[in-house]
């Protein structure tokens, strides 16, 4: 039996995730409205690109554009398991479809471990602003290989700028595109032009940003399940894991210790 698991994550962009381990399905002909991101982590596939042969290996990165027909199976007797994102047409414009179609394989190490990271990121929940992050990364990382570098950052005042939106919107967050609509740049421009600023992309400097909010709080003496929802965090269990990571100890030694 084929063991599969999709869903439709909150994350505009992103249609569908699909994860599945195939033993003997052969894919028929068919098309997508959508782009089709693959990693394979075990296995390998072969497949059919608007009728030349391909294959899908580990280390690399598969593209497959929208409306253009495909089939696909395992290359070898074991099946294969794959990971997949579905990507609609304001992540990859359909202009780079035919450079898609003439090549399909994208053998990036840093690209195959972006697309690692953020289906990590979407099997958690709450994680929309680290999502949109991360996917403004990878498909600025991918139109880098259909038609060549994409345009200089942003500059140091567009950083700024988000970071004062970020501040402002501590506990409700902020929404990538949002930011994007409201300073009037492109995702992937303010994520990397965050990112030189500051160190550290926007999603972790919210983060930050709410953990240093709930030591406030904690020493206070608020409860740390009050304090989770006061800062923005997801649940209790979201403060721990952040707190925790960041601060070295977690948040209700952390409250004990103070109030020594």
């Amino acid at each position: 039996m084929p063991a599969v698991r999709a869903w439709a994550p909150r994350v505009p962009g992103i249609t569908e995730v699909f994860h599945a381990w195939f033993t003997d399905h052969a894919y028929p002909e068919h098309t997508h409205d959508t782009w089709t991101l693959l990693v394979v982590d075990e296995g390998a596939i072969t497949y059919d690109l608007d009728r030349h042969e391909h294959g899908a290996l580990r280390p690399g990165v598969t593209l497959l554009p929208p409306h253009v027909s495909h089939t696909g199976r395992s290359a070898t007797p074991h099946g294969f398991r794959k990971r997949v994102l579905y990507l609609d047409a304001e992540v990859l414009d359909t202009a780079l479809v035919g450079r898609a179609v003439d090549g399909p394989a994208l053998g990036d190490p840093l690209l195959r471990t972006r697309v690692h990271q953020l289906h990590r990121v979407l099997e958690a929940p709450g994680s929309g602003l680290e999502a949109e992050s991360r996917l403004a990364l990878i498909g600025d990382r991918i139109r880098q290989h259909l038609r060549g570098p994409a345009p200089p950052p942003a500059p140091d005042r567009l950083a700024a700028d988000l970071r004062d939106l970020l501040d402002a919107r501590l506990v409700d967050g902020l929404a990538l595109r949002e930011a994007a609509a409201q300073l009037h740049a492109h995702p992937a421009h303010l994520v990397r032009s965050f990112t030189g600023t500051y160190g550290l992309p926007p999603h972790r400097y919210l983060t930050g940003r709410r953990v240093e909010a709930a030591r406030r709080r904690l020493l206070a003496g608020e409860p740390p399940a009050q304090v989770a929802a006061a800062v923005g965090f997801h649940d209790q269990a979201h403060l721990h894991r952040h707190f925790t990571r960041l601060v070295g100890i977690t948040p209700g030694r952390y409250a004990r210790a103070g109030s020594r």
